[in-house]
């Protein structure tokens, strides 16, 4: 009957008294399998720690956790367990890298083909008591001159530690000789040190409301005071301030490219003939720009506080009525320049 390997016909004949790789000449792992002849199996081996590729031109790094493709071979055995060798291919300069398993030390080793990166995991630290393991105990018990050298060191490391905590002691004794006086010292400098940052604070808080910042300020540096004396403000209160604030409020609010009556004429000289409607219209064109260049912008009640702006001449053409006097009721042409008066908004804002 047949199972539930559908696709792996075993005719009746054979059925139970072999399997269908057997009857088809393959292994039960297919391609991975394919050295098991030499007692290579290929298996999935991910990087335990980052190596240094000695083969690529450059120095390239693996980094931990990348996977390779790697084939997997007994190499030999420390007591009665196995110690295996990953073999596998770097793809960007093609150079093989093989690493093998370290039993005694529980760890991976790199044997051919790269080197481990240095993090410094590895270095024994000053502080660090290193154990010896069996061997090394036993070497020194049979060993008359290791057992020598090792209490000669030992002698040596334990006189620079007593110096160094001779020297510690001393500092201790030194600093807290008179307790109170330590205490009183600490004390006075917390105090300082709080009310500068209170102060800070406040400051920074003051800024954000403000600015109505939500973001968090870091504190004043140097650079910032520098970069900071490089930006000039104009001063409000010299003569030719408020000269150029009238100016500022004279031009449009949108300026544009000033077109010259000239050079707009010139280019339709090169065409045929100009008829009358066409003429009239560059006309009216013309007087429109003149009129948009001339016509004063709307002042913005953000700026300041005193709004003054003076009107620039009279537009050619245009004829304005001024306000009738008192005492001589008459009316003249308006061909001097006016200044106008132009009351503050209802609602007045204060810059910061």
């Amino acid at each position: 009957m047949q199972g539930f390997n559908m696709g792996r016909y075993v005719p009746p004949d054979h059925e139970g008294t072999t399997s269908a790789n057997k009857l088809a000449g393959k292994h039960a792992l297919g391609n991975r399998a394919r050295k098991a002849g030499q007692g290579i199996l290929t298996v999935r081996f991910e990087m335990p720690y980052p190596i240094w590729c000695t083969t690529c031109p450059k120095p390239t790094i693996i980094g931990q956790g990348v996977r390779f493709n790697a084939e997997k071979k007994k190499v030999g055995n420390y007591y009665s367990t196995p110690i295996f060798s990953f073999r596998m291919k770097h793809t960007a300069c093609g150079g093989w890298i093989e690493i093998r398993t370290d039993p005694k030390n529980t760890a991976y080793v790199v044997t051919e083909g790269a080197k481990k990166r240095d993090t410094g995991d590895d270095r024994v630290h000053e502080g660090e008591i290193v154990l010896r393991t069996d061997e090394e105990r036993e070497r020194l018990q049979n060993d008359a001159f290791a057992a020598l050298e090792v209490k000669v060191g030992d002698k040596r490391q334990a006189a620079m530690d007593k110096g160094r905590i001779e020297e510690l002691l001393e500092a201790g004794d030194k600093d807290w000789d008179d307790p109170y006086a330590a205490s009183r010292r600490l004390r006075k400098s917390f105090r300082v040190e709080k009310k500068v940052r209170e102060k800070t604070l406040a400051l920074t808080e003051g800024l954000k409301d403000r600015m109505s910042l939500g973001i968090e300020l870091l504190p004043e540096t140097e650079e910032d005071r520098r970069r900071a004396g490089f930006v000039e403000f104009g001063d409000r209160g010299a003569a030719g301030s408020e000269v150029a604030i009238i100016k500022a409020r004279a031009r449009p609010l949108f300026p544009t490219e000033p077109i010259s009556v000239k050079d707009r004429l010139s280019s339709g000289r090169k065409a045929k003939k100009l008829k009358a409607d066409q003429v009239a219209e560059r006309q009216r064109e013309v007087l429109r720009l003149e009129l948009q260049q001339n016509t004063r912008a709307i002042m913005d009640p953000f700026l300041v506080d005193q709004a003054v702006f003076v009107t620039t001449g009279a537009i050619p053409g245009i004829r304005r009525k001024r306000a009738q006097a008192e005492e001589e009721g008459t009316q003249q042409q308006d061909t001097a320049p006016v200044t106008d008066v132009f009351k503050p908004p209802l609602v007045d804002y204060d810059s910061d």
